[in-house]
């Protein structure tokens, strides 16, 4: 059993944090699912539906798999100190850290991506990529894996990348049968990015 921590904070986007959690769901032998933010009251996303936290970024627990979505949110959270030292810290002990769309500016601020490859939304990539000038950013990728972490593009892109992190963890076949389950036509390839804007 793999504990996911799944970041939330207000402007959270909803697709980014529920499609990939939606995928890891389908094995609830295999992962368990936990909803960190920084205080117990309700969170609201960017299109504004709230959501109660399982647990406080303050309760120190420790996570296999750490999960941030992006949103608008994050332009205000790259600021946010406390909150990067605690990605720092739980990203140490994780055995997999994910992010998805701009949720890769907040790793990428934390130092986390430095020397590594990485992608994020392709309508918002020089802003994002400016909190990680040392991070090998990919233009074209629909999701980018190096070593532990996986980074991927904008809102949907995440469910692709949740589905290749079970790929990478199981096997392909336990891949492709929760997105069958899901009636989800996955993107299995994270060259193929048809949200690519050319320079």
């Amino acid at each position: 059993m793999r504990k996911i921590g799944a970041l939330i904070f207000p402007g959270f986007e909803l697709l980014d944090l529920f499609g990939p959690l939606e995928m890891f769901g389908m094995l609830a032998e295999q992962f368990t699912i936990r909803i960190v933010a920084e205080t117990a009251d309700p969170i609201k996303s960017y299109p504004g539906p709230m959501i109660l936290p399982d647990d406080l970024t303050s309760d120190n627990q420790d996570y296999d798999i750490l999960l941030i979505p992006g949103g608008d949110g994050t332009r205000r959270e790259v600021d946010n100190d406390g909150l990067l030292q605690w990605l720092w810290e739980k990203s140490a002990k994780a055995g997999l850290v994910a992010s998805v769309c701009t949720g890769s500016a907040l790793l990428a601020k934390a130092g986390l991506l430095d020397a590594r490859k990485a992608t994020t939304n392709k309508e918002e990539f020089d802003e994002t990529t400016s909190n990680g000038p040392s991070v090998h950013w990919q233009k074209k990728a629909r999701w980018v894996q190096d070593g532990r972490f996986f980074t991927s593009s904008g809102v949907s892109a995440g469910t692709d990348m949740s589905l290749a992190i079970i790929a990478h963890l199981h096997d392909l076949a336990t891949a492709e049968q929760i997105a069958r389950w899901a009636e989800y036509t996955w993107n299995r390839d994270p060259n193929n990015d048809p949200f690519f804007i050319a320079p």
